[in-house]
């Protein structure tokens, strides 16, 4: 509860700082969508060897420009993304080498393991840009509290419990295998920056990148279960387009 509180309050600060009027006022409303890729695992302790799991990211995006204080434009904005994230297991030995089966003669099917999970996910941020408003480009960086909520999965993995292996694995921990998902509401911190192009008439197209870390676990964590922590940690190169709804009355924007 500490945690939630914790990042509502961000949210309360960020939001706060968006809008509050002290510089020249702006009403711009802009919406959209996006699409990227995300590259994912979870900090597991105690630790799970693991590599990036690749996935996908898309969703709706709306944004609210409020000012802008000496150069910088202050906006925020929320998005409602379907987004695959989860993790893939490096299963080695103690010297480093993959792990086979005993049977596997010829070692071309070493362990593996990777769980994609889907989430909706919902971030809210407050962004500050330098740049052009309405034509040309414009810098920017953001950040903010995202909360998430799981809708399914997917397992990829070979490994049968029924067959031994020729070089056993070095990491021990082997739970998080079995395991179903037991916390499915997810929350944290998402932080980035990117770019803006502008063009009248047309749109915003937007490129960024995004890093989020999650305040919650996907598995229980008190004395009596296997992990004391196991949060999400994704990093997310996405694109956006955006088209104005409304637009500030003022020639001097540019």
């Amino acid at each position: 509860m500490k945690r939630l509180f914790l990042i509502f309050s961000l949210f309360h600060f960020f939001f706060a700082t968006a809008v509050a009027q002290v510089g020249e006022y702006r009403n711009d409303l802009a919406v959209g969508g996006s699409a990227g890729y995300v590259m994912s695992n979870v900090g597991f302790v105690p630790d799970v060897p693991q590599g990036q799991l690749g996935g996908i990211t898309a969703g709706l995006t709306v944004r609210y420009t409020c000012e802008k204080y000496f150069n910088s434009i202050c906006a925020i904005l929320a998005e409602v993304n379907i987004t695959q994230a989860g993790w893939k297991e490096n299963i080695m030995d103690v010297d480093d080498n993959p792990v086979y089966y005993a049977d596997d003669v010829n070692k071309v099917d070493p362990l593996s393991y990777e769980r994609k999970m889907t989430y909706v996910q919902i971030p809210f941020m407050a962004r500050l840009g330098w740049g052009r408003e309405r034509k040309g480009l414009q810098a920017y960086i953001q950040a903010g509290p995202q909360i998430g909520v799981y809708l399914n999965e997917s397992v990829k993995s070979n490994i049968d419990l029924t067959r031994g292996v020729a070089n056993a694995r070095a990491s021990q921990v082997v739970a998080q295998d079995t395991l179903g998902i037991q916390n499915k509401f997810d929350y944290g911190i998402a932080a980035g920056g990117g770019i803006e192009l502008s063009i009248p008439k047309v749109g915003h197209f937007i490129l960024e990148g995004r890093y989020y870390y999650g305040l919650g676990n996907i598995f229980k964590n008190s004395k009596s279960d296997y992990f004391g922590k196991s949060n999400h940690g994704q990093i997310v190169i996405k694109a956006t387009y955006l088209f104005d709804i409304v637009r500030t009355r003022n020639p001097k924007i540019k």
